[in-house]
Formats: structure tokens, sequence, C-alpha cells
């Protein structure tokens, strides 16, 4: 019996033996107080909280009293883009979030409750690469919004935003940028200080760490205003008793993830060119999403004309692949992919389209069997969204085929 093959690493990813070793005393030994108490118990938690911070801050080039923990990406993307929008608010200044289309739903969500607080979004246009309209950034930021969110690396597409040059006209315009770095980590080289972005996040359970702790880099303090409310932890900006073993978890993460960067990105890239290749060589009329865009190493999202991507999802899964129609926060979702949409993708070849997304546990070996089984997968969906297209008096093509 051939074993499940796990490619929606951008989804999730297995906690890493080494980041489960770290974080288990803070769970089970003399290190599990409250790092908000003075005795030995929390002193022994809050060496742990401060390990972590200086572990990320080494790795993402900050300080380690810029690392504000958060439970996951959501919440850092939220207290970045509201925290910056309440900053402003409070200063007098103007309470607008600019944000890219292509965002993670976090961000636009984010965003749009800018708006119920009184302010303005700014959605900002993408070309057929998927790459941001700097000409729509520059005029954006005339009226001085309080925030800029573009991210790192799109999480549908895997395309790389230009962030630097991003952060740079930010920075002379002198508002605040903030990046969602969760799919960068590990995958490119990320570095908060020589991007110049205030505001950077990270999330955990992206790069070997539990789900529920992320981060939310902040270089300037003055940026954002907390969004939720309590004691006096984390300078105030993310109050709350910490999740000592989280936090540790996710700084042995990115210890581990930046440290393999190089290595594990080129491997992956290998692997992903292998299996882009074969697969348009197999699957006819096969479409590479943002083919000729830069793209990070580990993603790649195809479409497949005259094939649902719910059917796809539900056949690969009965032959033992594991892959994800898009973002895998946005399941049962029968519209198409909003970041395909944005990039101009043919409505047939959205609802079409798969993610494969390769981690370090990807091997050569899940390549060939998925590429021995992708094409019969294929050619079924094909025929049977025909039979029943016909049956319904229509061509069949980005029809839905309900499983059991």
């Amino acid at each position: 019996m051939r074993k499940a093959v796990y490619l929606d690493h951008a989804a999730t990813t297995p906690v890493r033996p080494e980041v489960l070793e770290a974080m288990l005393p803070y769970l089970t030994d003399q290190s599990f107080g409250n790092p908000s108490s003075a005795h030995r118990f929390g002193r022994a938690a809050r060496a742990g909280i401060e390990q972590a911070r200086r572990q990320i801050a080494d790795a993402l080039g900050a300080e380690p009293n810029q690392v504000v923990f958060t439970s996951g990406g959501t919440e850092a993307d939220n207290l970045g883009i509201v925290g910056a929008a309440l900053a402003a608010r409070d200063r007098g200044a103007n309470m607008c979030a600019v944000v890219s289309a292509i965002e993670h739903k976090a961000v636009l969500a984010a965003a749009h409750a800018v708006c119920h607080l009184g302010g303005r979004e700014v959605l900002l246009p993408v070309d057929n690469g998927g790459q941001v309209e700097l000409d729509a950034l520059d005029a954006a930021l005339a009226d001085r919004p309080a925030i800029v969110s573009v991210m790192w690396v799109n999480n549908e597409t895997g395309v790389i935003q230009s962030v630097r040059d991003i952060a740079a006209r930010c920075r002379d315009a002198g508002t605040f940028f903030h990046t969602d770095a969760v799919q960068a980590v590990g995958k490119v080289p990320v570095s908060a200080s020589e991007l110049s972005c205030t505001l950077l996040t990270i999330s955990g359970h992206k790069i070997g760490a539990p789900k529920g702790i992320g981060a939310l880099i902040v270089r300037d303090r003055k940026a954002v205003e907390a969004i939720i409310h309590g004691g006096g932890q984390q300078f105030g900006i993310r109050p709350g008793t910490e999740n000592v073993a989280g936090a540790v978890a996710l700084g042995r993460a990115a210890q581990l993830a930046v440290g393999e960067q190089p290595s594990l990105a080129e491997r992956l890239c290998q692997l992903r060119n292998e299996l882009a290749a074969r697969l348009k060589a197999t699957v006819p009329g096969l479409v590479i999403n943002a083919e000729e865009s830069p793209r990070a190493p580990h993603l790649l999202s195809v479409a497949v004309p005259g094939a649902d991507s719910e059917a796809l999802l539900m056949h690969l899964d009965l032959a033992g692949i594991a892959v994800s129609s898009g973002s895998a926060c946005s399941t049962g979702a029968v519209e198409p992919s909003h970041v395909l949409v944005a990039m101009g993708v043919p409505r047939e070849l959205a609802l079409g389209t798969i993610r494969f997304s390769l981690g370090r546990e990807t091997t050569l070996d899940d390549i060939t069997q998925t590429l021995e089984l992708v094409p019969g997968v294929v050619e079924k969906v094909r025929k049977l969204a025909g039979v029943l297209g016909r049956a319904d008096g229509r061509t069949g093509a980005g029809l839905a085929v309900s499983g059991p």
C-alpha cells in the first residue's frame, strides 16, 4: 500500500521533533509557571519567553524587545492593521489602511474592520503576474495613510512582492509599512531591518511549531495601539498571560527555519520545477499561475481547464495525495479565489486551480508518486464533468462534483 503524500505545507506543517523537545519542559517540568510571577517557577517561564524573543530577533533581523507574541498570524495581522489605524486616530492622523487585493483574508478583513471604526480602506490592484501596481501605491501614499500592508509571499500563488521597493516608498512618504511574512520565513531570506518595515507578521505552524502561536515584529511602538486590553504584558501592546510553551516553540522553529533556508529553498525549488515541468507535459491544457513572476520555492499553483478544483481535491485525496485549492482558509467557497480574480485569471481556470505546497519533509518519491497519479485523476474528473454537463445541458466546465 502506498503512503499518503502531503503537499499542503502552506496550510500547516507537522511539529518538528526539535521544537517539541524545546517546548515540553514549559508544559511539564518546573518551567510551567506564569511568567509574570516573581517566584522561581515564574522566573523560569520568563527566561523561556526572553530566550524565544532573542532567537526570533536574531533570525529575523530585529531586536528582542520588538517581538510581540500573538495567538497566530491572523491576530498579528489584525494587531498590525487595526492597531496602526487606532494609533493614527489617537494622534489625529489619517485613519486609512492600504492593502493589496491579493492579501490573506486576515489582512483584508482587518482593513475592512478599520472602516467600521470610522476609517477607510484602499485596495491596491495587481498586474496579471500578481505584482502590486506601484503607481497605485504612490497615489495612495499621497494621502498619508496610517498603514500600508503588502504580503511578502502570496500564500496561493507563491508570488514574491517587491517588498523592499514598497517599504522604501512608504518610508519616504512617512507611512508605516506592514508585511505578512508567514509564507516567506524559511523559504526566502527575511530581515526586518534590511527591509526597513515597521511591522512584520510570522506564524508558528507554517514552520514546524504548533498551531496557536505567532508574533508581530513591532519596530516602532508608536505605530500600533493595543486591540485587546488587560494587564501590562508585552509592553502593553498585547496584554494577557503569554503562551510560554508556544513562544519557546516559535523561537526554536524560527531559528531552525532561517538557518536551513538556503539549502531547503534550493532543494524545494528543484522539486517544484520537476513537478511543474512534468505536469505541463502530461496534463493537457494545464496552466501554471504566475509562471513568469518571481515565486517562492515551495508553492505551485496550477489551473486545470475543464475540471473543478473541489472535485480534483476529492479524487486526489482518495488517491492519497493531499493538496489545496488556493487558500486553505477559504474551504467551501463557491466563487473563485480573490487572488486569482485580482490577477485577471479567467473564471474557468480560477475554478480549476489547485495548489501544491512543499515542505522540508517532501521527498523526490513524493513528487514521483504525485506525478504518477495526477494525470489519471484529471482525466477522470474531466470525464465526469463532461457527463454531468451533458446531463444538465451544459458543457461541464467548472461544475462542482460533490463526494460522499
